[in-house]
């Protein structure tokens, strides 16, 4: 964790704009810190949102072109959706954990856990048919693995990137950042065997680091019209090896909740 107690800067990048299909993310995050006179230095870490991953990366669905199942029907009338998002939601469900008023629990097909399977249908155009949803990106760790790679070529340096996205929790209110995706950065830092003030050895010990990464950078974000989908976290250094925000994911066996 911290080896030294030095300050840690956030930085909200400004200026960037709506992102669209095909956009060149990397080319755009680098323009704007160019122009705000950041740049990037080695050990930066860029906390990008998960929006504009995916509407880069094309993953709208549609609802006219959604045609629900009868198990969408069903768990449309339990939760008060439209069945055609709820068909959405299963077809990126590997597994349905729980069902509310407005809101179905799923086991996402990438291991998270999470509301509605992630998907969306806030701060992105709708267009001029009935309504339009944002899934999440395919390979939210791959897609953080080439920002880097494209950001670190830009800069000359080795730089790290979170993705985030917003998630409740199961015994909390409200939603706070948690990562997705990442490179270059230590998902998750054990420090097991290591000992507290008092000598006492650690047992089972584990920061997970992306997401309090993430959720520092989520009060600069915002969830609803902050317009800031980008973050730059500067001055922190931890001593343990980078990982993939994969490294999060609980398995099932050990989640009391499933």
């Amino acid at each position: 964790m911290p080896s030294t107690a030095t300050p840690v800067m956030l930085y909200p990048i400004a200026g960037l704009p709506l992102f669209e299909p095909g956009d060149d993310v990397a080319a755009i995050i680098a323009e704007a810190l160019r122009v705000g006179g950041i740049g990037l230095v080695d050990g930066d870490i860029l906390v990008v949102a998960q929006k504009i991953i995916s509407k880069s990366e094309g993953l709208y669905v549609e609802l006219d072109d959604v045609v629900p199942s009868a198990e969408a029907v069903e768990l449309a009338a339990r939760t008060g959706k439209d069945p055609r998002h709820a068909e959405v939601v299963l077809s990126e469900a590997e597994e349905v954990v729980k069902v509310g008023p407005h809101v179905v629990v799923v086991a996402h097909r990438l291991g998270f856990v999470m509301a509605n399977a992630g998907v969306d249908e806030s701060n992105i155009v709708h267009g001029e048919r009935s309504g339009r949803l944002l899934l999440l990106p395919r390979d939210p760790d791959g897609s953080a693995a080439l920002l880097k790679r494209e950001l670190d070529a830009s800069f000359g340096v080795s730089c790290g990137v979170v993705i985030n996205d917003s998630f409740g929790r199961p015994w909390r209110n409200g939603v706070v950042g948690v990562a997705i995706g990442a490179a270059g950065v230590p998902s998750l830092v054990n420090r097991v065997g290591e000992a507290d003030l008092f000598g006492r050895k650690l047992h089972v010990t584990e920061i997970a680091a992306a997401d309090e990464i993430a959720s520092a950078a989520s009060m600069l974000m915002g969830q609803a019209a902050e317009g800031i989908p980008v973050v730059l976290l500067r001055g922190l250094k931890i001593d343990a090896p980078a990982a993939p925000a994969s490294a999060l994911i609980r398995p099932r066996e050990r989640d009391m909740f499933r």
